[in-house]
């Protein structure tokens, strides 16, 4: 087995490991969320379906004052709102955020990253 399949292996099960943490983070957090009147509205634009969860798990896992800036970004409104979701979740919701985005975002540039280096031929004997 050359070393590309064996990263790219790894890679596969932290993606289908962050993509379990997301669905249920889904199912425990976001959906109370998107039934309470005061945030669905600060759930961000969902552009596909699931979308704001990985919105909501964003504005969780990023400290405050840059979820402040992304908010007045030009693009800010496509993004949840962290201050509300703030105030409406709690401390096991806000680490199970983190648990989700973390490996969810690495798995994606880390096989981004394994594309980018097998295609300038990192990998090639």
């Amino acid at each position: 087995m050359s070393l590309f399949s064996l990263l790219l292996a790894i890679d596969l099960c932290i993606a289908i490991l962050a993509w379990i943490l997301f669905i249920i983070f889904g199912q425990a957090t976001v959906r109370k969320l998107r039934k309470n009147p005061e945030t669905k509205d600060a759930l961000g634009i969902e552009f596909v379906s699931g979308w704001d969860i990985l919105n909501v798990a964003q504005a969780l896992t990023f400290t405050r004052k840059f979820a402040k800036r992304i908010k007045k970004a030009p693009f800010g409104t496509l993004h949840a709102d962290a201050e509300v979701l703030y105030e409406h979740t709690t401390k096991f919701d806000r680490i199970l955020a983190r648990v989700v985005y973390i490996p969810f975002m690495f798995a994606a540039f880390f096989a981004l990253a394994l594309c980018l280096m097998e295609y300038i031929g990192f990998f090639k004997n």
